[in-house]
């Protein structure tokens, strides 16, 4: 961030490392009182869009250190309970990003991780979390200390979404497939292969996690954001809207309160992979190998997000033992 905008990532910066949420919503009262809030808005028009996603990075780690990642920005009654100038520089930045809630962490962890080394040209964030290693932007962790569980995790999850990519390349092979085309089978088996390899993958990194420092306030994030539904990594929504396992496990309600956070385009595309993987999702009802693949296919699924799923508990809380004993 450049300019007057260098004001909002001091602020995320501390505020990611206040020691409670009282001390986090002092600083954007402060932020308020001196007019920085104000100024910002007056220039959210100028931003191009990667500055916008920028600052929206930067806003969700102030609005959850504050408590507030369960509000609408553009609510009234969120002015009861949040800063109103605060509350205006988010729904200026959501609607410059054509986004209305912005406020989960693994939806916006691709815009706080940066390769250590530079790269000589353009390549995107999923290519080099895939080949660099990567830093982040703003630290839940103060500097010079070493990252906490929930940077690790936020990691774990760009990593996930980066190496998950063929996911979604394999939910639009599936879309519109018929149960007995002969490519069917085929995308079923490459699904499953990389649905373990993503779950090796976190139960790689899940030692460097559950030995990493955690805070009080940090956990008080972690629990809020998970009520919110907000901590739903968008590679694992793209492989359930395939298979269905979320609309059946959680209900419609449900499963659309975990996509309320993504951006409204990405939103568009899950339910259009929800019609279109239909004819896929009749293998369920079944006998005979192509219908094995497609249990396989679900049950590698269910294996993943369990495996994500207890990583989230160990960067909530103090674990004593292994995550595959959870997972």
């Amino acid at each position: 961030m450049i300019g007057t905008w260098t004001r909002l990532d001091a602020m995320a910066r501390a505020a990611a490392v206040a020691p409670d949420r009282g001390a986090a919503i002092a600083l954007v009262e402060r932020a308020h009182r001196a007019d920085e809030l104000s100024a910002l808005r007056q220039r959210v028009s100028r931003l191009s869009l990667r500055n916008a996603e920028a600052a929206a990075m930067r806003i969700a780690v102030i609005a959850v250190s504050c408590g507030w990642c369960g509000l609408d920005p553009q609510a009234p009654a969120a002015r009861e309970v949040a800063d109103g100038a605060f509350l205006d520089l988010w729904a200026a930045i959501a609607h410059r990003i054509d986004h209305d809630q912005f406020v989960a962490l693994p939806t916006l962890a691709l815009h706080n991780w940066v390769p250590e080394r530079k790269p000589r040209r353009h390549i995107p964030i999923d290519q080099l979390a895939r080949t660099e290693v990567l830093v982040p932007i703003v630290r839940w962790a103060p500097e010079g200390q070493p990252l906490s569980r929930l940077d690790r995790l936020m990691l774990a999850a760009t990593r996930l979404e980066a190496h998950g990519i063929w996911l979604f390349r394999l939910a639009e092979t599936l879309a519109g497939r018929s149960p007995d085309d002969s490519s069917t089978p085929t995308a079923l088996r490459r699904l499953v292969r990389v649905q373990h390899a993503l779950r090796a993958q976190l139960l790689a990194e899940a030692a460097e996690l559950a030995a990493a420092p955690a805070t009080p306030q940090q956990r008080a994030v972690l629990g809020a954001l998970a009520e919110q539904g907000a901590l739903e990594p968008p590679v694992l929504q793209a492989a359930e809207a395939v298979l269905g396992i979320g609309g059946r496990r959680m209900g419609e309600g449900r499963r659309q309160m975990m996509r309320r956070h993504l951006p409204a385009q990405h939103r568009a595309w899950l339910s259009a992979m929800d019609r279109h993987c239909a004819p896929v999702r009749t293998l369920a009802h079944r006998g005979g190998p192509d219908a094995a693949i497609y249990r396989e296919a679900q049950e590698s699924l269910i294996a993943l997000r369990r495996t994500y799923t207890a990583l989230v508990q160990a960067a909530a809380r103090p674990t004593t033992g292994p995550l595959t004993a959870a997972a």
